[in-house]
């Protein structure tokens, strides 16, 4: 797939299927996240992080660059791209926002805006160690094939959730940046 293929199929007026959020009782925290897509002209990955060790909320965990909306955000693609400014070094102006996917709710209580952009090649990311321990690219056409999904059913207050897992290599990708990429899946998948 090439950035053309991916943004024809990318903007369109389906309704595509999104996977099942976490039913928060009030209104989640505002987060923005952005999906990195990294193009090489003939084939597209998608670049991911590591959540740093250290960190008391998910260590260790796959996911994309983001966070927390602030005041100085005037927008969900000002803090998506901000965040992966702070984390990864990836300059705002080397993104190229082409949209968002449905918001989606955490069992931690956040809203997630999901940034769609496309990122230059001869980006070399700076590793805020305080946040990210590592970051890695995975071809985009292996996390949008739903052969590669993994769900597993768990339930609370007697009511199922699916957990969403997509292996690579070594890594795990799991939780909701997998349910993040499953959405962007059936939108250019449907």
């Amino acid at each position: 797939m090439t950035r053309n293929d991916f943004i024809a199929q990318f903007h369109h007026f389906r309704v595509p299927r999104v996977e099942p959020d976490y039913p928060l009782r009030k209104a989640g925290r505002p987060a923005a996240v952005l999906i990195p897509i990294v193009d090489y002209g003939n084939t597209l990955n998608v670049l991911l992080t590591e959540r740093a060790y250290h960190l008391k909320h998910h260590p260790g965990q796959i996911s994309f660059p983001g966070g927390g909306v602030e005041e100085q955000d005037a927008t969900m693609f000002d803090a998506a791209t901000r965040e992966a400014h702070e984390e990864i070094g990836l300059p705002p102006e080397n993104v190229d926002v082409i949209g968002m996917l449905p918001r989606y709710r955490t069992i931690s209580g956040y809203e997630i805006s999901p940034v769609v952009g496309f990122v230059n090649p001869n980006f070399n990311p700076i590793i805020d160690k305080n946040e990210v321990e590592s970051a890695f690219e995975v071809p985009l056409a292996h996390v949008l094939d739903r052969k590669n999904h993994l769900i597993h059913t768990t339930h609370r207050n007697k009511q199922a959730f699916p957990i969403y897992f997509i292996p690579w290599k070594d890594k795990m990708i799991w939780g909701a940046t997998a349910a993040l990429l499953r959405n962007l899946s059936h939108h250019i998948h449907p």
